[in-house]
């Protein structure tokens, strides 16, 4: 009877947004997207998955580094042009894309192998869950790490909010999340974030040398003990990533992430102010034309937004009782 699985070559899989290669027992995977700095999407996620999937099952390959394609940035999350475009559209659609998200770190925390994030360039929001997802990190002296969610309409639910809090303290936790403040490569070294911090040119050689280390050791002692390392990790992931994946869906029908995310995709600051001004002026800061409660006395058509002042169906004009409109900085930002 043959083997299992003996691995495949990596030019086999054809993969268009990452790069894979499989040699000397070690596995790299680089996201290759360096014109979006690294940002994933959908069919990238199922890039990863496939690719780690592969390390996994392949005997040959004994330690897994994950890393970014060029020096500016590992990974920088999602893309947020495709969620702006795509998932404020179709809210329903994120959720089988958080399907695929959870699919892949599960693939990467379930490696049975141990996995470096080798990071190169700039770690934001998604990025820095996948840095987290490994078991260990070498960053560059230039590496800064952040998280995004507040700032884009969203929220790092998918492994931020789970693990930051066990790898660097409650208190800095809070502050990178609710801040969205850079840390230099220094601080996350002092807070626990990363392994080692060396200067660019060092960079492969401080990973090579952790990679050695790894390989001189047995596999299934090494597997299981990650296997127990992970608890708290997969405890804390376990318990909220299904909810994180139905919130979120169901946020993308909101007015948060249609003004985070096309403002962030048009290049242009967010009117955040803006939203909170018109919940503290009576208005509706959930929807973005109010909540949909009004009726066309013309045409009967229900459910129109409490701001429209004329029906989109007939034209005709709809009663003015509708809750305060937002200030004109704001409405101009949220056409």
């Amino acid at each position: 009877m043959g083997r299992l699985y003996e691995g495949a070559s990596p030019d086999s899989f054809g993969f268009q947004d990452i790069l894979y290669d499989k040699r000397d027992w070690v596995a790299t995977v680089t996201f290759n997207r360096p014109h979006a700095y690294n940002a994933y999407t959908a069919n990238t996620l199922q890039e990863l998955t496939r690719a780690f999937r592969d390390a996994a099952w392949d005997d040959r390959v004994a330690v897994l580094v994950l890393t970014g394609a060029g020096d500016k940035a590992f990974c920088t999350g999602g893309d947020v042009k495709e969620y702006a475009t795509d998932y404020t559209e179709r809210p329903r659609d994120y959720w089988k894309y958080m399907g695929l998200f959870m699919e892949c770190h599960e693939q990467l925390r379930n490696l049975g192998k141990p996995s470096i994030a080798r990071l190169n360039g700039m770690v934001a929001g998604g990025g820095n869950e996948f840095n987290m997802g490994c078991d260990l990190a070498v960053a560059a002296d230039h590496v800064r790490i952040r998280q995004v969610g507040t700032m884009v309409g969203s929220v790092a639910c998918g492994g931020a909010t789970q693990w930051l809090p066990l790898m660097i303290g409650d208190r800095r936790a809070r502050e990178m999340l609710l801040t969205c403040d850079w840390i230099d490569a220094q601080t996350a070294l002092d807070w626990g974030l990363l392994n080692r911090v060396v200067p660019a040119a060092q960079l492969d050689a401080a990973v090579a040398e952790l990679v050695e280390k790894l390989v001189d050791k047995f596999p299934e002692c090494t597997r299981y003990t990650r296997q127990q390392v992970n608890f708290w990790k997969d405890l804390s992931w376990s318990l909220t990533i299904g909810h994180a994946r139905d919130w979120l869906a169901l946020h993308f029908t909101d007015a948060e992430p249609a003004e985070g995310m096309n403002a962030f995709a048009e290049k242009r600051p967010a009117d955040r102010i803006g939203l909170r001004r018109r919940a503290a002026e009576g208005g509706s800061s959930e929807y973005l034309w109010g909540p949909h409660k009004v009726a066309c006395p013309q045409c009967g058509t229900r459910y129109l937004p409490a701001q429209f002042r004329f029906c989109g169906m007939c034209g005709a004009e709809l009663a003015q009782d509708a809750p305060p409109a937002p200030t004109r900085a704001g409405a101009d930002n949220m056409r």
